[in-house]
């Protein structure tokens, strides 16, 4: 299989492409490069892995929640993509990524993140991440203010994302059930790979009009 993986929603901007059985990544956190790196990034992918756009099965990137501008970002380089390869799209949600990643470097399996979505509220979503690096959404997704926030049943929790230094009071609620916080902590495209074969695999796949973005603030309200 080759796939290609976008994620920018977040302050880090990476690509991954998937081929032969092997990951070639790009990882950048340089402050507002995005829009102007990715599309590099991934030419250097392709290049590396000796294919072209053609080759791919299929594009995966992540849809948010996260920043409007980053999100935009994976969306718009997506579609035209996919559009112009005819090439199948899979939209991952940019959290999942976040466990992914939180899987990977700290070696724990239930992973609570959660990102500061400004207006005094929060990205909110807890996952279950198999040692083959599959995310898997436990309960929904959801845009809350910090005090509505709960932890699934158990302990034992990782806790990742911005959202937990912006709210302190959100990390002393719910220590019982957490063992570390890491609020800086970032996705990286490479760590998605399972996730997204596992949704090819499913054939969770849409067409390049499909591929939208996922901001869950539907509504975004003025305030003096």
């Amino acid at each position: 299989m080759n796939l290609l993986l976008l994620e920018t929603a977040t302050e880090a901007c990476s690509v991954a492409l998937l081929t032969g059985g092997q990951v070639i990544a790009r990882y950048t956190t340089e402050p507002r490069v995005h829009a102007t790196r990715v599309l590099a990034m991934i030419d250097e992918c392709l290049a590396q892995g000796q294919l072209r756009g053609r080759d791919l099965h299929a594009i995966a990137f992540g849809r948010g929640p996260g920043s409007f501008t980053g999100v935009r970002i994976a969306t718009g380089v997506v579609q035209g993509l996919a559009f112009g390869l005819q090439c199948p799209v899979i939209p991952l949600s940019t959290l999942a990524a976040f466990a992914a990643t939180a899987r990977r470097v700290h070696v724990m399996g239930r992973i609570a993140v959660c990102l500061d979505a400004r207006m005094g509220e929060c990205y909110w979503g807890t996952y279950e991440v198999a040692n083959s690096g599959v995310a898997t959404l436990t309960g929904a997704e959801r845009l809350a203010a910090p005090e509505d926030l709960q932890l699934p049943d158990g302990d034992e929790w990782l806790a990742v994302g911005s959202g937990w230094r912006a709210y302190p009071d959100l990390a002393s609620r719910l220590a019982s059930g957490i063992v570390r916080i890491e609020p800086d902590l970032l996705p990286a495209a490479s760590d998605m790979v399972a996730t997204a074969k596992a949704a090819h695999t499913a054939g969770a796949m849409v067409g390049a009009e499909q591929a939208l973005p996922v901001y869950l603030r539907e509504r975004v309200a003025w305030r003096s």
